[in-house]
């Protein structure tokens, strides 16, 4: 009987040692109270603790979590109401202070990021509430952090996710962005008309230079002909002087090597005369040689005549 009293006495211990062994997984953290008070925080790692006296009053995640909330109404400073929702990142860096440094410190972020966007947007006006989401974020990353130390809680980074300006103002915004993407088409197409006039002027300014070479050419090549010809034929004339001149020379020299007699030479001269004498000049200047010879002939055509008439 003693027995199995002391049995379930064990077992029971046992029992409960192992109910009070906790093993903390990496990126959580335990907070413990013990008797109703903070004791420690227990990290990565094999914990047992005391039965009925300690307790684990929170698990904290140590890994960065994002919140993402509602839509939020802001007025601009020209009076222009509309929605913008909000994304932060933040990460718990003192699980004590933030077990016991705030009641829901989930609301009280969505709160403070609420109180500050209106006080940021509240200054600006609606165009640049739409151009500077940098540095709305930054304002509102920097006052939610030091906000939010006290809470054991790091703010790494805000987004404006949205911002929705009212309908008639997102009406205007589409005519003006319809407006804008016409006259940048209107530009292009200018641009491209523009494109087209330059390549097909340039087009007639190298066919023209082209002509103008083509003609330049041909010129020259006419010029290079003309040229060639008055060479050539100049050429044939001086070739045939050469000839006649060559022909003379040998005519004089087979003269000379034959030693023809005073007769010949006589001859040769009345001859030469005689061509001279059928030419159109009015004037005649004849050498006294062929004078001496001219006379020479008539008195032996006298002669000649006279001694028939004797005879008779």
């Amino acid at each position: 009987m003693w027995f199995y009293v002391l049995a379930g006495i064990l077992l029971l211990v046992l029992l409960i040692v192992v109910v009070n062994i906790k093993i903390v997984p990496q990126s959580k953290a335990y907070v413990i109270e013990r008797l109703g008070a903070y004791m420690a925080t227990w990290q990565t790692g094999f914990h047992v603790k005391i039965p009925f006296f300690e307790r684990v009053a929170k698990i904290v995640s140590l890994k960065e979590q994002v919140v993402d909330f509602a839509p939020q109404p802001v007025i601009t400073k020209d009076n222009v109401t509309m929605q913008i929702d909000t994304v932060v990142f933040f990460q718990i860096t003192d699980p004590k202070l933030y077990t016991y440094g705030v009641e829901a410190p989930l609301s009280a972020i969505e709160n403070l990021t609420a109180t500050t966007l209106r006080n940021i947007i509240g200054e600006l006006e609606l165009d640049s509430t739409l151009t500077s989401r940098d540095t709305i974020n930054a304002k509102i990353r920097v006052i939610l952090d030091e906000a939010t130390d006290p809470w054991g809680i790091k703010v790494n980074r805000v987004e404006l996710k949205n911002i929705i300006p009212p309908r008639e103002i997102q009406d205007a915004m589409e005519k003006q962005m319809k407006a804008e993407r016409q006259r940048r088409e209107a530009i292009l197409n200018a641009e491209g008309e523009k494109a087209s006039k330059i390549l097909v002027a340039e087009g007639h300014k190298e066919s023209e230079i082209l002509n103008a070479e083509a003609e330049k050419q041909a010129a020259i090549l006419r010029a290079e002909a003309v040229k060639e010809a008055k060479i050539r034929e100049a050429e044939g004339e001086a070739q045939a002087i050469l000839a006649v001149q060559k022909a003379n020379a040998d005519a004089i020299r087979m003269i000379n090597e034959a030693t023809p007699s005073d007769a010949v030479i006589a001859i040769k001269s009345l001859e030469a005369f005689a061509k001279a004498a059928d030419g159109k000049a009015t004037k005649i200047i004849i050498p006294s040689e062929i004078q001496s010879m001219a006379g020479l002939a008539t008195s032996l055509k006298e002669l000649v005549t006279d001694g028939p008439k004797e005879a008779k």
